[in-house]
C-alpha cells in the first residue's frame, strides 16, 4: 500500500508538471511568435520618451493690424513620471529639485498628484523659467534624470482691459467640457477660449501640436533624438474693431456713468410736490452700461463696450484662487456682474427708443390711415376705447398718461402726426396704436409680427458667445413665464389690450439687447436691410508678418477667409413713404423743432444736441427711458439709439446706461460724444498699449476716462421720455 500510494502521488505530480510545462511552452510560443510585435512596441515605449510640442495660438489684431492678443514664449520644467514611480525615488528627486526650482517639497508633490495634469504625460513642475535655469538643468541630466524643458506659450493682451468682452480669455477646461475637448484631442490640462472670440474661434486659433521623440536609458537620460514633428501654428484673426474708436467709446461710457453717480435723481413728485416717503436726495446708482458702434451697411462692429469691464490678463497672471475669487466674486446681483457682455447679453426694456419700430408697424400694416396725414390731438392722457366704461370703474386700467412736464401734470402736445409724435415722444400717440392695431385686427399679433422683422426676439447671430435673444410680448410668452413662476399664474391666462399698449411704448414684457437695437436702427438707416453683425473681419494664414511696433504687416499676410461681404438677413422692402416719415421724426429729435400747443415743447434731444456738428455728420436718433423698480426715477435706465445720414460714414450707435436716469440725460450724451468723434470734431486719442498688470492690485480693470469730456456736456430733456 505505501508503495502504491507513493506511485500514485508521483503520477499526479508528473501529470501536473507536464501540464505546467505545456502551458509554459504555449505561453513562450505565444510571446515569441504571436505577441512579438506588441512586446517590441512596449519595449520601445519604455526606451523612448515623447514630448508634446504645443502649437502657437493664432494672434488677434484690429482692423488696422494692431495686435490685441499675442503670445509670449514660455519655458516649462517637466519631469518624466516613470523616473519617480516609487515614493523613495520621488522624495529624493524632490529634495534635489527643491533648491534649484525654489519650490518646497510639498509644492512639487502637489504638482505630481494634481488631477489638473495629464497622468500619462510628464508632470509640469514650474512654468515661465529663465533660460539660465533651463541650461543649468540640461547640463546636469545625471543629477536630474527625466527632466526636460518644454516650450509653451502664454497669451498676452497688450491693450487690456480694452475690448476684453470682445476678445475673451483662456482658461482651464471645465469639468462639464472634459469629454467634449478630449474627443477633440485636447490634453486635460490644456487652456481653451472661455469667452469672446477666443471661444467662438477656438478651432481656428488653436493650431496643431507637434512632438519630439527621444531614446532614453533606464534612468530616463536622453540618449538620442529619434523623431521631431514641428507644431503648426493657429490661424490669425482680424477683427472689425477699430481700437481708437473702441477706446473712445469705452472712455465715453465710463465717464458718463461716473457723472451719473454724482447726479441727484429727481424727487418723486405728486403734482409738483415732494413725496415725504422718499429721501430728499438720492443719487443714481449707474452701476453698468454698454455701447455699440455698428457699420449698418456691412454689419461690422466698429466698437463694442461693456461696463463693468475686466483686465483679461488676470486669467494667466498666476494668482491664487483666493485672490481670483476676490477679484471676480460669485454674485446674484446683476449690477455687480463683471463677466457679462451687456451689449449682447443685457436683457432690457427699451422705453421710447422702441417707438420708431411701432411707427413702422402702424405705417407698414396700414393701421395709420393716410400715413403722415393721420393726426391725433394729444391732451396728455389716453383712455382705452375698447374697454366698456363699467369695467374701467373696476380693476381694469383704462387711462394711460404721457410723461409729466415741469408742472407735474402730463404733457399736452396738441395736434400731432407720426413725425411729430416721434420728435416729442408722445406716449398717447403710441398708446392708441398699441390698442387699435390689436383690437381692430381681431386681436391678432400684428405688432409682434411687424417688429420681429427688425430682428427683435431672435438672435442676431453675431460671432460671439452667450447672446440673449430677447423677448416679444405674446400670449405664449406669458404662459411660459407663468409656468416658470416669473409672473403670477393668473397673468399668464391671456394677452390683453393693456399688454399691447405697454408693448407699444417699449415697456412690459419686451426685452432686447443693445446690439439688437443697433441692428434695428441700422435697418432704418440703410433702407430696410437687416444685417448680420460680425466682429471678425477675416481669418489669416498663420504667422502674419510683423510690421511696425505692436502691429502686423497686412500687405504681406495671406487672407484665408474674408467676412467683408455683407450678410443680409432680411430685406424689408420698405417703401420710402414708410421709412421717410420715421427718419424725419428721428431727425427732429436731434435737430428740432418741437411742437407748439399751449406752450412750446422742445424735442427730447434738441437742447442736448445744440452743440453737435450736424453739418459735418448729420444724424437721427431717439431717446428712451426704461422705467425701473417701483417706477422710481433713480431706478430708470437710459437708452439712446441713432444713425448717421451720411452714406460715406454709415454708422449706427446705441448706448444703454442702467439706473442712470432719462434717455436724454445719460445715454444720449455718450452717443453724441462718439458721433462727434466720428465727425472729426473732437480729438480721438490713439490707442496705446497698457501698462504692465499690477498683480498686487485688487481692481479688475483700470479706469478708462476721456482726456477731454466736453463732448458729453449738454442739457438733456426734463421729460421722462
Amino acid at each position: 500500500m505505501p508503495l502504491e500510494s507513493r506511485m500514485s502521488r508521483l503520477a499526479i505530480l508528473a501529470t501536473v508538471a507536464m501540464l505546467l510545462g505545456s502551458l509554459l511552452t504555449v505561453r513562450l510560443w505565444f510571446l515569441q511568435a504571436v505577441d512579438a510585435p506588441g512586446l517590441e512596441q512596449r519595449v520601445q515605449e519604455v526606451r523612448t520618451r515623447t514630448v508634446k510640442l504645443t502649437s502657437e495660438r493664432g494672434r488677434i489684431f484690429d482692423v488696422k493690424g494692431r495686435i490685441m492678443a499675442d503670445n509670449e514664449r514660455l519655458l516649462t520644467i517637466t519631469l518624466d513620471r516613470a523616473v519617480i514611480a516609487g515614493p523613495l525615488a520621488r522624495q529624493q528627486m524632490w529634495n534635489r529639485l527643491s533648491g534649484a526650482l525654489n519650490m518646497s517639497v510639498q509644492e512639487l508633490e502637489d504638482r505630481y498628484v494634481s488631477k489638473r495634469y495629464n497622468q500619462l504625460q510628464p508632470v509640469p513642475l514650474k512654468e515661465d523659467v529663465s533660460e539660465d535655469l533651463a541650461i543649468f538643468l540640461r547640463e546636469r541630466s545625471e543629477d536630474y534624470p527625466g527632466i526636460d524643458i518644454v516650450e509653451n506659450w502664454r497669451r498676452e493682451y497688450p491693450y487690456a482691459p480694452m475690448a476684453s468682452h470682445v476678445l475673451g480669455f483662456l482658461g482651464a477646461i471645465r469639468k462639464s467640457e472634459t469629454t467634449y475637448y478630449k474627443n477633440l484631442g485636447y490634453d486635460p490640462d490644456a487652456r481653451v477660449g472661455q469667452f469672446g472670440v477666443e471661444q467662438t474661434y477656438e478651432s481656428v486659433l488653436r493650431g496643431k501640436s507637434g512632438y519630439v521623440k527621444y531614446e532614453v536609458d533606464s534612468r530616463g537620460r536622453i540618449l538620442r533624438l529619434i523623431e521631431r514633428k514641428e507644431p503648426i501654428p493657429g490661424n490669425d484673426l482680424q477683427l472689425s474693431i477699430n481700437l481708437d474708436i473702441q477706446q473712445f467709446t469705452e472712455q465715453a461710457l465710463q465717464n458718463e456713468l461716473l457723472v451719473r453717480r454724482r447726479t441727484e435723481a429727481p424727487t418723486v413728485l405728486s403734482f409738483g410736490q415732494p413725496d415725504p416717503a422718499y429721501p430728499e436726495i438720492t443719487y443714481y446708482k449707474a452701476p453698468a452700461g454698454s455701447s455699440v458702434v455698428l457699420n449698418h451697411e456691412t454689419g461690422e462692429v466698429v466698437a463694442m463696450a461693456s461696463y463693468p469691464n475686466f483686465d483679461n490678463r488676470w486669467f494667466n497672471a498666476g494668482i491664487s484662487s483666493d485672490k481670483f475669487a476676490e477679484l471676480f466674486p460669485t454674485t446674484k446681483d446683476p449690477d455687480q456682474s463683471i463677466l457679462v457682455n451687456r451689449a449682447i447679453s443685457g436683457r432690457y426694456n427699451l422705453g421710447s427708443a422702441f417707438k420708431p419700430f411701432v411707427a413702422f408697424a402702424a405705417l407698414n400694416s396700414g393701421q395709420l390711415a393716410g400715413g403722415t396725414k393721420y393726426t391725433l390731438k394729444d391732451e396728455g392722457t389716453y383712455k382705452l376705447e375698447s374697454i366698456p366704461k363699467e369695467r374701467c370703474q373696476l380693476n381694469v386700467k383704462c387711462i394711460f398718461k404721457n410723461a409729466v412736464c415741469g408742472n407735474g401734470a402730463p404733457c399736452k402736445y396738441g395736434r400731432i402726426n407720426v413725425v411729430s409724435a416721434l420728435a416729442i415722444s408722445s406716449d398717447v400717440f403710441f398708446y392708441k396704436i398699441g390698442e387699435q392695431i390689436f383690437t381692430q385686427r381681431g386681436n391678432r399679433p400684428v405688432l409682434e409680427e411687424q417688429v420681429r422683422l427688425f430682428g427683435f426676439g431672435s438672435p442676431t447671430e453675431i460671432d460671439l458667445p452667450y447672446e440673449f435673444i430677447g423677448t416679444i410680448p405674446s400670449k405664449a410668452l406669458k404662459q411660459r413665464l407663468a409656468a416658470s413662476g416669473a409672473i403670477a399664474k393668473d397673468e399668464g391666462k391671456g394677452f390683453y389690450v393693456g399688454d399691447n399698449v405697454q408693448f407699444a411704448i417699449g415697456q412690459g414684457l419686451l426685452s432686447a439687447t443693445p446690439l439688437q437695437l443697433a441692428v434695428a436702427y441700422g435697418t432704418l438707416a440703410n433702407g430696410g436691410k437687416v444685417m448680420r453683425p460680425r466682429v471678425v473681419h477675416a481669418i489669416w494664414a498663420p504667422g502674419t508678418p510683423n510690421g511696425k511696433s505692436g502691429s502686423v504687416n497686412l500687405a504681406r499676410g495671406t487672407v484665408l477667409q474674408s467676412f467683408a461681404e455683407p450678410q443680409v438677413v432680411r430685406d424689408l422692402d420698405a417703401r420710402p413713404e414708410i421709412l421717410d416719415p420715421i427718419v424725419r421724426g428721428l431727425t427732429r429729435v436731434v435737430e428740432g423743432p418741437g411742437v407748439q400747443s399751449d406752450i412750446y415743447h422742445s424735442t427730447t434731444g434738441e437742447k442736448l444736441f445744440r452743440s453737435y456738428p450736424s453739418r459735418s455728420l448729420p444724424i437721427a436718433g431717439k431717446t428712451g427711458t426704461a422705467q425701473g423698480a417701483g417706477n422710481l426715477p433713480w431706478n430708470d435706465s437710459s437708452v439712446f439709439g441713432a444713425f448717421s445720414k451720411d452714406p460715406k460714414q454709415p454708422y449706427s450707435i446705441v448706448a444703454y446706461l442702467e439706473k442712470s436716469g432719462y434717455g436724454s440725460r445719460a445715454a444720449a450724451p455718450v452717443v453724441k460724444c462718439v458721433f462727434t468723434a466720428l465727425a472729426g470734431k473732437t480729438t480721438v486719442t490713439k490707442a496705446v498699449p497698457a501698462d504692465p498688470l499690477d498683480t498686487a492690485s485688487f481692481a479688475v480693470a483700470s479706469p478708462q476716462l476721456l482726456p477731454n469730456p466736453l463732448c458729453l456736456v449738454g442739457i438733456g430733456s426734463s421729460v421722462r421720455d
